[in-house]
């Protein structure tokens, strides 16, 4: 940490981790020549516990072609227009991007990010694309039993949530742009008082994600039009009232091949009997197994390095669902879990988050 004349004045900032005075600034932000604000820690102590979310800075600015403010860099990013996108959202090229290219599909360019109104409630990664609570919870490590109150939230928010993926389910036709199905995810979003909790995450530049054929998930929503015989499944989040919802669906576009549609059948069976298998007492291996079990037996397999998250005051937290997952459901966590568990990734022609 740098201290003496590189000290940060206690009278002007305050720690990025506990808010009390800060003395002392991230070296490596001193070496980047990046703002004060968000740099500054009164302790070692407080700079180690938020080291995981803070090096996030120093690879945004190193990836610009110039340090700027956070504010001011997606400032600029919104100007954009249509572009390929980058280094996980963060940076944006005229040229397609290399990649060793398993499947026929191939990005697009991106628009720029949609705005968001001041009313909004937004989450903290809102304005310079990082999480800062979120890494270094207590609910990174252990499972909370929710109360009553807390479920009916979550239950609102699943709500709003369910509503802008049944819009987004309306457009989908062949013709119509995965930027277009974004778009109409945004404003109905918005419109219900939500933020789309995946717009600005580690710098995601839209605001749902759009995964198309042999796209495992979260794809980015571009400028290519859906064809006939695609498969897209729709990725939606919410953020409301301080709580996160989640689900997805995978949608057929006009006539879908035969292979297509037993994948998408299939994962839809697995959902089924995965929540059938929920209750207090079932350890969350087991409920893994029968999904692995039914997808094996139909000849397809289960992709094994997604899993199920736990989404509600923080987005991406445990329990996350392996087959070999250890610990027990308990009441009061299960009902949460199955609710917003809405999707598989199995593998067959496609290699596809799927869901019925």
């Amino acid at each position: 940490m740098a201290g003496g004349s590189d000290a940060v004045e206690s009278t002007t900032l305050s720690c990025a981790k506990c808010g009390k005075p800060a003395h002392l600034q991230c070296p490596k932000c001193v070496e980047l020549k990046l703002p004060r604000e968000g740099a500054a820690f009164c302790s070692q102590d407080c700079f180690k516990v938020s080291w995981s979310s803070h090096k996030s800075v120093h690879s945004k600015s190193i990836s610009s072609s110039a340090p700027v403010n956070p504010g001011e860099q997606n400032a600029a990013s919104q100007n954009d227009g249509w572009l390929y996108c980058l280094r996980k959202g963060n940076a944006r090229s005229h040229e397609l991007p290399h990649f060793d290219w398993t499947g026929q599909l191939r990005p697009y360019p991106i628009s720029k990010r949609r705005p968001i109104p001041n009313q909004i409630d937004q989450p903290d990664w809102a304005l310079d694309g990082i999480p800062k609570i979120e890494p270094n919870s207590d609910l990174q490590y252990h499972v909370e039993i929710k109360a009553p109150d807390q479920i009916e939230k979550m239950r609102e928010t699943c709500r709003i949530a369910r509503d802008v993926l049944d819009a987004a389910a309306r457009v989908i036709r062949p013709g119509i742009t995965t930027d277009e199905i974004d778009a109409v995810v945004h404003e109905v979003t918005i419109s219900a008082g939500g933020y789309p909790s995946p717009l600005n995450y580690n710098f995601f530049p839209k605001s749902c994600c759009t995964s198309v054929n042999e796209v495992i998930c979260h794809g980015i929503p571009d400028a290519r039009k859906l064809e006939d015989g695609d498969i897209v499944n729709v990725d939606v989040s919410v953020y409301y009232k301080g709580v996160h919802a989640d689900l997805n669906e995978t949608f057929f576009v006009g006539n879908v091949d035969e292979s297509s549609q037993r994948l998408v059948q299939c994962t839809y069976e697995c959902l089924e009997k995965a929540i059938a298998a929920v209750k207090p007492g079932v350890r969350f291996r087991e409920i893994g197994e029968i999904i692995n079990r039914h997808a094996s037996m139909s000849g397809f397999s289960v992709v094994n390095v997604f899993f199920s998250v736990y989404p509600f005051f923080f987005w991406k937290n445990i329990p996350n669902l392996f087959p070999y997952f250890l610990p027990i459901c308990e009441s009061g966590e299960i009902v949460l879990w199955s609710w917003y568990w809405r999707s598989l990734p199995l593998c067959t022609k496609y290699s596809s988050l799927c869901e019925k």
